[in-house]
């Protein structure tokens, strides 16, 4: 299993080998002792799966607060997308900076978001299927997100704005300069 940081080293791409034969391959996508010697020492609580037909689908940016606070663990299981996670924790070196990785069904890599990062991906492929662990149950009311587009945060995302299709919600949520200060470094 590779392990490397990203532009914030707390986000990790985790790539786990593939072995292959005639049948096709084989990966252990979660070794808990493997991870350990690591660093990543994780409980998690819930699976997610997420299912977007249309290419240019965002889903994000999202956090949740105190008591339910998520760090997840992200894998795209078909199609492709762009994963990004963005630090809002006050007082990090790295605060309303990003990281970003394509995650892809053929790459078979995941990435480590912590708890204290807003997530948000991009479908870069149609009929494209998410699967993420997360270390706290959702909760609706300790949700929390900024808008996928916030110009403070310039993110490069792979699509135009006209191109991104958003759920209502996403669709308005404030910039970054609005947020609460809800996790501290």
């Amino acid at each position: 299993m590779q392990i490397k940081p990203l532009a914030i080293p707390d986000v990790l791409m985790i790539t786990p080998a593939r072995f292959t034969d005639s049948r096709g391959w084989f990966s252990e996508t979660w070794n808990e002792a493997c991870l350990a010697r690591a660093g990543l020492v994780r409980h998690f609580v819930q699976d997610n799966h997420s299912y977007s037909h249309k290419l240019g689908t965002i889903r994000g940016l999202h956090c949740q607060v105190h008591p339910y606070v998520q760090g997840k663990l992200v894998r795209c299981v078909r199609g492709a997308i762009w994963d990004v996670a963005v630090d809002i924790r006050r007082g990090s070196a790295h605060y309303g900076q990003f990281a970003a990785a394509e995650l892809s069904a053929e790459n078979g890599a995941q990435l480590w978001i912590p708890e204290g990062f807003l997530h948000g991906f991009c479908t870069l492929a149609y009929d494209t299927e998410v699967f993420y662990k997360v270390t706290s149950h959702y909760d609706r009311l300790a949700e929390r997100g900024v808008i996928w587009n916030d110009p403070d945060l310039a993110i490069p995302w792979p699509i135009t704005p006209e191109m991104a299709f958003l759920s209502e919600k996403d669709a308005i949520m404030p910039r970054l300069a609005e947020l609460h200060d809800y996790f501290s470094f």
